[in-house]
C-alpha cells in the first residue's frame, strides 16, 4: 500500500510520497520490501496514487531487490480496501498479504501466514499492543483469536484493549467480492464491520517484534533512533567502522571529526575536521558537513550542505538544502528540500519550512514558512512591515505584531489605528485592534483616514503611538503596516529592532481581564487637523491671488479631508476622482500615468497654476506645472526648495544623502544651508524638527512642512505649495527651467549578506583621499570627488543587495562612476585588501565645469544664481 499523501509529515512529503521517506538512508518501503523477501514473498503488487511516478522510478520492476514488482494505479483515492480491489487482477488465485509501505516493522510474517492457514480465516489481522491506542483502531478478540469487535480512533472511555490494527492483513481472494469497484472504501471502517456482522471468520493475531506507523514528524525521528538503537531488525547500509557508527561507501570522514554513535553517514559524504556528530544523527549521501558544525539527533537528507558552526538538534534537513555558517535549527523543526538557510539564521522548534524557501541571514523564524518565498532577516522594510496579503501578512502575524507593539508600551496607553479604503486593510486592522485591547491598550480608531491625519491625532492626543494599515500602491496583493511613535513619526531604527526582537522571541504581554483596553471612535479629528494646519502654515496672499488649482485625490483617503480644507482656503479648485474608491490601490503604473496625463490636460485646458495628485493615503504628492507637464519627483524637490528658499534666507533644509548636488547650489544662492540625513524617514523627520529647519523632502514625493509637523505630509505640502505659488511672480515651469539638469543614476548589485561588510571595507580602502576625495558616512559610504561629483554605496537593510547612486556632469559620467564602483563587488580577491594601484582617483575627464561659467539651457547661469 503506497498511495498515501502523508499530510501530517509535510513539508517532507510536499514533493515526495510518504513511502519514499528515508529511514537511515533507505526509503521506508525498501525496508518493507526487504522484510517481505526475507519471509519468502517475491511477487509484490504496489498500489500507488500520490506522486506515483516517483515510486515507480525508484523501485522499477524490483530486479535490484531480487523481487518482481508490479503496480496498480489509482486515478483518484480509493481508500485502503478500494485500492486493493483495484489490483484484483493480480490477486485472483492465491491468499495474499496486505502491508503498508510506510510503516516500519520487523514482525514475523511467516508465523502470521501460518496462523491464518491454521485458523481457516477469511481475513487475519496482525495486532500489536501499544501504550497509547487512541490514534489507532482497536480490535477486540475472543480467547481463540476470533475478532468480536472493531473500534476506530476511540476515546479513553472507549478503550477496552491496547491491541491495535497494524494494517497488515492476510486475506483470501474472495474477500474482494465484498469491496465495490471504483468506490472509496476502507477495510476497518467499511468492509470488516460488514463481514463481522455477517459472521465471516475474521481472526486477530498479536505479533511481537517492532512496528511503528511513521505518520508524524516525531514518529519519523523516533524510527531513526530505534533503528540505530537496534530495536528493529533492518539492514543499515555502509560499514560499521566502530560500535554503532556506520559509514557509507567512499565517505570521507576526517580523523579529527567527532563521531559519537549510534549514527550513520551515507555514501560519498564528507565530514570535515572539527565537526561533531552526536547520538542518533543520520547523514545522507553526498552531504558536506563543515568544520565546527554540531549535529545531535538530526536527520540530514541527500546532497545537503551543513556549514561551519551550524547547530542542528532533533530536526530534519531536506534534500539539496544549504544550511550556511552559524545557522541554528531547533528540536522538531523540518526544513524542506532545496531550501537555503543563510548565515546566522535561526529556525525555532517545531517550525516547518516548506521546499524552495530562503531564510535570510540573521532571520529568526518562529512560525512556519509555507507560502512565503523567504523568511526575512528583519520585519521592517522601507514601507514598514510589508508582504503578500494572507500569505506573508496574515491575521495571525498581525496579531503578533500588535501584541509585540503593545508590549513595548506601558499598560493602559492609547494607540491610534487607521487604514486606507481597501478590504484587506479593514480585515487586518480589526485583528490588530483585538490584539491591542487584549494587551491592555486603549485604542482610538480613526477608521478610514489619511496618514497625515493619523500622525496628527497621535501627536495631538494622549496616544503613545499609532498603526496604519494600507494596501501597497500599485499592488493590490500586498499590504504595508506602518508603526508610529508618540510624535506620529515612523519608529526609529532602535525601536524597530526592539519590536522585531519581541516578535521573534514571542515575549508578548497579556492583560488581566480587568485590564483589557477600550475601543473609542474619536469625532471631528479631520476638522481639528484642518484648523490646526491652516493656523500654522503661512497662507498669506493665497485668497487674493485668485489661483486656479486642479486636484486629484486619486480616490484615496484625502478625499475625506479635502472638501473641508479647500473650503477654508478660498481657492478656485477643480477636483477629479474625489470620492473614496477601494480599488485605488490596485492601480498599475500604467493607470497612474494615464491619470497624470489626464490631470495635465485638465491643468492646461483650465489654465490652472498648478495640478496636484495625492497618493492613496495622502503622504505624497505629484506636481504638474501650469503647462500640464509632469514635474518628476526629483525636479519637484528642487522647484519646491527654490520657492521655500526664496522666503527663508539663513535657514536650514534637511535632505537625504541621495539628493542631487544641484540642491546645494539652489540653497547657496539663497543663503541657506543643507543638512544631509540618511534615507530613513525617521531620520529625515528628526532633522526636520531641529530649530531653524524650514524644509525637508525625501525626493520621492514626500515633503515635510516643519512649521506644522516634523513628518511627511502631502496635505500640508499642498497647502504650502499653493501659498508659495500664489506669492511668487514666476510660474512653476519657469522655475523648473532655470534649475540645471540633474544626472543622478542608481544601480542595485546583488550582494550576499555575508559579503556586505567586506564590500563596504573595500569601498573605504578604494578611496584615495590624497587626491582630494572626501568620504561622508551619514548613510553608507558617500565618496565626493574634488569637482563635486559623488558616488554613494549603501547596503540594503532588508535584501541581499547593495545600492549605488552616482552623480556627474552628465549621465555618461554618472554611468562611468557606477561602472567603476560596481567592480568592487565582482572582481579581485574578495578577502584581500585594495592596493594603492586600485585606489580610486578622479579623472580629469570626469570634472564638471563651474556652473556659473556656462549659460546653456538647463545650467545655473550667472544671471540667476
Amino acid at each position: 500500500m503506497a498511495g498515501g499523501e502523508g499530510r501530517r509529515l509535510r513539508p517532507m512529503t510536499a514533493n515526495q510520497p510518504k513511502p519514499l521517506l528515508p529511514v537511515v538512508n533507505r526509503p521506508i518501503m525498501e525496508h518493507v520490501l526487504r522484510l517481505l523477501k526475507r519471509h519468502g514473498f517475491d511477487e509484490t503488487v504496489i498500489t500507488v496514487q500520490f506522486l506515483a511516478a516517483h515510486v515507480r522510478t525508484y523501485f522499477g520492476d524490483g530486479d535490484e531487490l531480487g523481487m518482481h514488482l508490479s503496480y496498480a494505479t489509482e486515478t483518484t483515492p480509493l481508500g485502503t480496501a478500494g485500492s486493493v480491489r483495484n489490483a484484483q487482477d493480480a490477486l485472483r488465485d492465491d491468499p495474499f498479504l496486505v502491508i503498508s509501505g510506510d510503516a516500519l516493522t520487523d514482525i514475523d510474517l511467516t508465523s502470521l501466514v501460518a496462523y491464518h492457514r491454521k485458523q481457516g480465516a477469511l481475513v487475519t489481522i496482525a495486532l500489536k499492543a501499544v501504550p497509547n491506542p487512541l490514534e489507532f483502531g482497536i480490535v477486540i478478540t475472543s480467547d481463540n483469536g476470533r475478532i468480536i469487535r472493531f473500534l476506530e480512533k476511540p476515546t479513553w472511555g472507549q478503550v477496552f484493549s491496547d491491541t491495535v490494527n497494524t494494517g497488515i492483513y492476510v486475506m483470501e481472494p474472495e474477500v474482494l467480492d465484498h469491496v465495490p469497484v471504483g468506490e472509496s472504501v476502507d477495510w476497518s471502517g467499511d468492509v470488516f464491520p460488514q463481514l463481522l456482522a455477517a459472521g465471516a471468520p475474521l481472526f486477530g493475531y498479536v505479533v511481537g517484534g517492532y512496528w511503528e506507523d511513521v505518520g508524524t514528524i516525531p514518529s519519523f525521528l523516533r524510527a531513526q533512533a530505534d533503528v540505530l538503537n537496534g530495536q528493529v531488525d533492518v539492514e543499515i547500509g555502509g560499514f560499521e567502522v566502530s560500535p554503532g557508527v556506520w559509514v557509507g561507501r567512499d565517505a570521507d570522514v576526517h580523523p579529527e571529526a567527532v563521531l559519537c554513535g549510534p549514527l550513520v553517514i551515507g555514501d560519498y559524504t564528507k565530514i570535515e575536521a572539527g565537526a561533531e556528530l552526536r547520538e542518533f544523527t543520520v547523514i545522507g549521501s553526498n552531504v558536506v558537513v563543515k568544520s565546527g558544525a554540531f549535529l545531535h539527533r538530526a536527520v540530514v537528507q541527500d546532497n545537503a550542505l551543513i556549514g561551519s558552526l551550524t547547530n542542528l538538534r532533533g530536526c530534519v534537513i531536506g534534500k539539496s538544502t544549504d544550511v550556511l555558517r552559524a545557522a541554528r535549527v531547533e528540536e522538531g523543526a523540518v526544513v524542506g528540500d532545496e531550501c537555503v538557510l543563510e548565515e546566522e539564521s535561526f529556525v525555532s522548534h517545531d517550525v516547518m519550512v516548506y521546499p524552495f524557501k530562503t531564510i535570510e541571514a540573521g532571520a529568526v523564524v518562529n512560525t512556519s514558512v509555507i507560502w512565503e518565498s523567504r523568511g526575512q532577516r528583519s520585519l521592517f522594510g522601507p514601507r514598514g512591515v510589508s508582504g503578500l496579503i494572507n500569505v506573508e501578512i496574515t491575521p495571525e502575524l498581525v496579531v503578533r505584531l500588535a501584541s509585540a507593539y503593545a508590549t513595548t508600551l506601558r499598560k493602559g496607553s492609547t494607540v491610534t489605528t487607521v487604514r486606507d479604503g481597501s478590504r484587506a486593510a479593514r480585515a487586518l486592522k480589526r485583528a490588530m485592534i483585538s490584539a491591542l485591547t487584549a494587551s491592555a491598550m486603549d485604542v482610538r480608531d480613526l477608521e478610514v483616514a489619511p496618514m497625515p491625519v493619523a500622525r496628527f491625532d497621535v501627536r495631538a492626543s494622549d496616544a503613545a503611538g499609532g498603526i496604519m494599515v494600507r494596501t501597497t500602491p500599485g499592488d493590490t496583493e500586498r499590504v504595508d503596516i506602518s508603526f508610529m511613535d508618540s510624535e506620529g513619526s515612523d519608529l526609529s531604527l532602535a525601536m524597530q529592532r526592539t519590536l522585531d526582537r519581541v516578535v521573534s522571541r514571542q515575549e508578548f504581554r497579556r492583560a488581566f481581564p480587568e485590564e483589557i483596553g477600550e475601543l473609542r471612535f474619536p469625532a471631528r479629528t479631520a476638522d481639528i487637523y484642518t484648523r490646526d494646519l491652516l493656523d500654522r502654515v503661512d497662507t498669506a496672499g493665497l485668497a487674493e491671488a485668485n489661483l486656479k488649482i486642479v486636484i486629484d485625490p486619486a480616490g484615496g483617503t484625502t478625499s475625506l479631508v479635502l472638501p473641508t480644507l479647500l473650503g477654508r482656503l478660498g481657492v478656485d479648485v477643480l477636483t477629479v476622482n474625489g470620492r473614496l474608491d477601494e480599488t485605488v490601490p490596485a492601480q498599475t503604473p500604467d493607470d497612474r500615468r494615464r491619470a497624470l496625463d489626464r490631470l495635465g490636460a485638465l491643468v492646461a485646458s483650465s489654465r490652472a497654476a498648478v495640478g496636484v495628485r495625492f497618493d492613496n493615503v495622502g503622504d505624497r504628492i505629484t506636481i504638474v506645472d501650469e503647462r500640464g507637464d509632469l514635474i518628476d519627483d526629483e525636479r519637484a524637490l528642487l522647484v519646491f526648495l527654490d520657492l521655500v528658499a526664496a522666503e527663508n534666507r539663513g535657514a536650514h533644509v534637511a535632505l537625504p544623502v541621495t539628493t542631487t548636488r544641484v540642491a546645494d547650489q539652489v540653497t547657496r544662492f539663497h543663503g541657506l544651508t543643507v543638512r544631509r540625513t540618511s534615507l530613513s524617514a525617521a531620520d529625515l523627520t528628526r532633522a526636520a524638527s531641529e530649530p531653524n529647519v524650514v524644509f525637508a523632502a525625501d525626493g520621492r514625493g514626500g515633503f515635510v512642512v516643519p512649521e506644522f509637523a516634523p513628518a511627511i505630509d502631502g496635505l500640508a505640502a499642498f497647502v504650502r505649495l499653493a501659498a508659495l505659488v500664489a506669492r511668487t511672480r514666476l510660474t512653476l515651469s519657469a522655475i523648473d527651467a532655470r534649475i540645471p539638469a540633474v544626472s543622478v543614476l542608481r544601480r542595485s548589485v546583488p550582494t550576499p549578506w555575508a559579503a556586505k561588510g567586506m564590500v563596504m571595507r573595500r569601498v573605504m580602502e578604494a578611496v584615495d583621499t590624497d587626491s582630494g576625495c572626501t568620504i561622508d558616512t551619514t548613510d553608507g559610504v558617500r565618496v565626493i570627488l574634488p569637482d563635486g561629483s559623488w558616488v554613494l554605496v549603501l547596503p540594503d537593510p532588508a535584501e541581499a543587495v547593495t545600492h549605488l547612486w552616482a552623480e556627474g556632469r552628465d549621465a555618461t559620467t554618472a554611468e562611468h562612476l557606477l561602472d567603476h564602483w560596481s567592480t568592487l563587488f565582482v572582481t579581485g580577491d574578495v578577502t584581500g585588501d585594495v592596493t594603492g594601484k586600485d585606489r580610486w582617483k578622479p579623472d580629469v575627464s570626469d570634472r564638471v565645469p563651474d556652473p556659473g561659467s556656462v549659460g546653456t539651457p538647463g545650467s545655473l547661469s550667472a544671471k540667476r544664481y
